[in-house]
């Protein structure tokens, strides 16, 4: 009997959640041996009376307070299969632990206190459930014995909760009148209800409907971090991480998401553990690669025969708020999913919706314990899932400075862009610098890299200029070799001709950093003056980016044998050999290519990037 169901137990505060999961514990025999008896000891030494809720609240200041304050677990099994039940706090103080609990549910138990009825926090924890795509709901009206067990109070309870979770579209499997305290209708069907003809909580937790097991779905593994052994010959670099779903095999061939590399596995690596060639949900573990690439930790990694999972900077999502401070636009966040951790600013609030009436409030914050629809913008792509095909790959928390402050799931991933012209104000005539600006959504930029022929320039600048097209930033590389076949083709290679050739190349870079494009310029520029020119063309929005390495480094990498023949004398005023580098003395960006990888390389000067390019409010 391998299946298993995560089930969560929600509802007002003292309504009985505890006491339920206790009695149902107790009923089935459940229970470790001797547990029951030293929970009522307890209390008799402590002149309480026994709760059923005792077995659950270990937390001494749960006991003390008489409420829940964290999620607690526990485990049964029935014929047809094993289950966790979370209990989740009630208190209206207490929602992120409640909301922690839920997330990780497969259906849910709502209670309600028949003496109280629907309450607040009842309304809310259902908007909650919905909002986390729980949609397997049975609601247990508790406390029957408190009301004489009357038919009447049920159906008036039951009327009126069904009312409201029409309009957050959801319907219960099932209404069951219980009483914790005292067994009826938990594991075993109430004497003192006779006019109940339905099932028992226990029987309606069989009836739930099973979700696919974890490893039946696209295999998901958050890359916890990259472990890379020296010692004793051994030089294997490990991929590690948790297993959120699907199975990996060796020989797999694996993508990683959202960067897109590819490689295949070559073994599986388990701490303290023989040797396996399969990994499934739920273990912690690592594979070696056949093929070395640089990833790191935050990307996600998939088998490249299944269903790939969404990546993107900006998507509608459901929020739960429940920071001191109100969620607000022009404020940094850190947005937290699977292992990536990555800026996020809230773009739009599409609706605040007040959870216990369901009213509808249109601005532009949310408050705490509000639940909202947003459009969220990250600052890096990040890969993550639908409800319908990993739920948990979909489900994120924001933190607030230090503090984790929200959470919800991803609704629906959404483009690059979302311009709304209409906030643009035209002048008459052609487009102005600060109105393309807002078109494009981030300022322009030349980034000018130079170096010795071989130091890996252009090499460098076209994984850079993937990267932030994929990530829908505008730019282009200007390479030397291609100028030279076009705009540059009258010129040589003297002193006078590199000059010139500079000059041009950097008037044309200019212009397409004004188009709002990021401009990637690969060119050796071997005099100082001469590049200094060309940051005074660009007017501020330069970034010189010395690619360094030397030139014995760049003979061994010269594929075009260029350093070889211009050392036999077939190519004259070859920088380096018969021509002079001056190496730049305070560039923006070192990139030093003899001791760094060029996924290092890469990395450095996008980030550097990403940090001039000034991002605007309508880039969406």
């Amino acid at each position: 009997m391998d299946e298993v169901m995560n089930v969560v137990i929600v509802g007002h505060v003292d309504h009985g959640k505890s006491t339920i999961i206790g009695r149902l514990l107790a009923d089935t025999d459940s229970l470790p041996e001797g547990k029951l008896q030293m929970v009522k000891d307890n209390c008799k030494r402590n002149s309480k009376p026994f709760e059923y809720a005792f077995l659950l609240d270990a937390l001494k200041d749960e006991q003390s307070q008489g409420i829940t304050i964290d999620t607690a677990r526990c485990f049964f099994k029935t014929d047809k299969r094993r289950y966790i039940l979370i209990d989740a706090p009630g208190h209206i103080e207490f929602l992120k632990n409640m909301v922690t609990g839920a997330s990780r549910a497969d259906a849910a138990l709502m209670v309600i206190d028949a003496h109280e009825g629907v309450e607040e926090n009842t309304r809310r924890h259902s908007y909650f459930l919905s909002m986390l795509g729980i949609k397997q709901i049975a609601v247990m009206v508790n406390k029957m014995d408190l009301v004489g067990f009357k038919q009447e109070v049920f159906e008036e309870i039951k009327e009126t909760y069904t009312a409201f979770l029409s309009k957050i579209g959801v319907e219960a499997k099932a209404f069951i009148p219980v009483s914790g305290y005292c067994g009826d209708n938990i594991a075993n069907t109430s004497e003192n209800m006779p006019w109940f003809h339905g099932g028992t909580v226990l029987s309606q937790l069989d009836a739930f409907e099973s979700t696919p097991l974890p490893d039946q779905l696209p295999f998901r593994m958050p890359v916890q971090g990259v472990y890379k052994f020296t010692a004793f010959g051994d030089s294997r670099r490990i991929i590690a991480g948790t297993v959120e779903s699907g199975k990996l095999n060796v020989g797999d061939k694996i993508t990683f998401w959202p960067s897109g590399k590819q490689t295949t596995v070559k073994s599986i690596e388990v701490w303290n553990a023989p040797a396996k060639d399969t990994i499934s949900a739920g273990e912690a573990s690592g594979f070696t690669m056949t093929e070395q690439i640089y990833i790191r930790r935050g990307e996600v990694a998939c088998r490249s025969d299944e269903t790939p999972p969404h990546t993107g900077v900006r998507f509608r999502a459901n929020i739960f708020w429940l920071g001191r401070e109100r969620f607000q636009k022009d404020k940094h966040y850190f947005l937290k999913c699977g292992t990536a951790k990555v800026d996020m600013t809230l773009e739009s609030v599409e609706r605040v919706v007040n959870a216990s009436n369901l009213s509808i409030v249109q601005r532009q914050y949310v408050e705490k314990n509000e639940v909202a629809e947003c459009i969220l913008r990250l600052d890096y792509p990040i890969a993550f899932d639908g409800n319908d095909v990993v739920a948990s790959m979909g489900r994120f928390v924001v933190v607030d400075e230090y503090e984790l402050a929200g959470g919800g799931i991803i609704t629906e991933p959404l483009s690059e862009y979302n311009y709304d012209t209409r906030n643009i104000r035209w002048s008459g005539g052609s487009v102005n610098k600060m109105q393309r600006r807002e078109l494009m959504g981030h300022d322009g930029l030349v980034v000018w890299m130079t170096g010795l022929s071989g130091a890996g320039k252009t090499t460098i600048a076209q994984e850079v200029e993937r990267r932030l097209v994929s990530m829908g930033i505008s730019s282009f590389i200007i390479d030397g070799d291609i100028l030279r076949n076009g705009l540059n083709e009258d010129l040589g290679f003297s002193e006078e001709d590199r000059v010139e050739n500079i000059r041009r190349t950097a008037h044309v870079a200019s212009l397409m950093k004004d188009a709002g494009m990021v401009t990637l310029v690969s060119l050796i520029s071997p005099y100082e003056k001469s590049r200094e020119a060309a940051r005074k063309v660009a007017k501020g929005s330069f970034m010189e980016v010395y690619v360094k390495a030397d030139i014995e480094t760049c003979k061994k990498r010269d594929p075009k044998k260029l350093y070889q023949k211009a050392q036999e004398g077939s190519i004259k005023n070859f920088t380096g050999i018969d021509s002079p580098y001056e190496a730049p003395q305070n560039p923006d960006v070192l990139l030093d290519t003899e001791l760094w990888s060029e996924e290092e390389c890469v990395e450095t000067l996008l980030d550097s990037i990403l940090g001039r390019i000034n991002f605007t409010g309508t880039r969406k």
